[in-house]
């Protein structure tokens, strides 16, 4: 069994920007600006964007999105967010879209099972 670490983020969209501004946003200015940078192909092992969907019985979504991010180890998944392109390139556009105190991180350690 291989043992990965993941990190969920529940995130918010900032205040004034409507859901589909969000997602267009996320979707065609965020993530090719992360896939840009080589940290990314170097430290990230998947990376899945969740999106809510209306389902009967079940309460209305708290947040905008979820995103999992799988690394080999704590000390890869804090090389990607302490390098100098995640910082000065990435991290700076988190702020255009998101509500960054809003945000809920859990650090998972992830066994594979299948």
């Amino acid at each position: 069994m291989q043992v990965m670490i993941k990190l969920a983020i529940l995130l918010t969209r900032r205040k004034g920007m409507t859901h589909q501004e969000f997602v267009n946003y996320r979707r065609d200015i965020h993530v090719p600006l992360l896939l840009s940078i080589p940290e990314t192909k170097q430290y990230v092992r998947k990376f899945v964007v969740s999106v809510p969907v209306p389902a009967t019985g079940y309460p209305n979504p708290a947040y905008d999105t979820m995103i999992e991010t799988w690394f080999d180890s704590v000390d890869d998944m804090n090389a990607f967010f302490l390098s100098d392109n995640f910082k000065k390139k990435v991290d700076p556009d988190h702020s255009n879209f998101l509500d960054i105190p809003a945000a809920v991180w859990l650090v998972t350690e992830e066994t594979v099972v299948i």
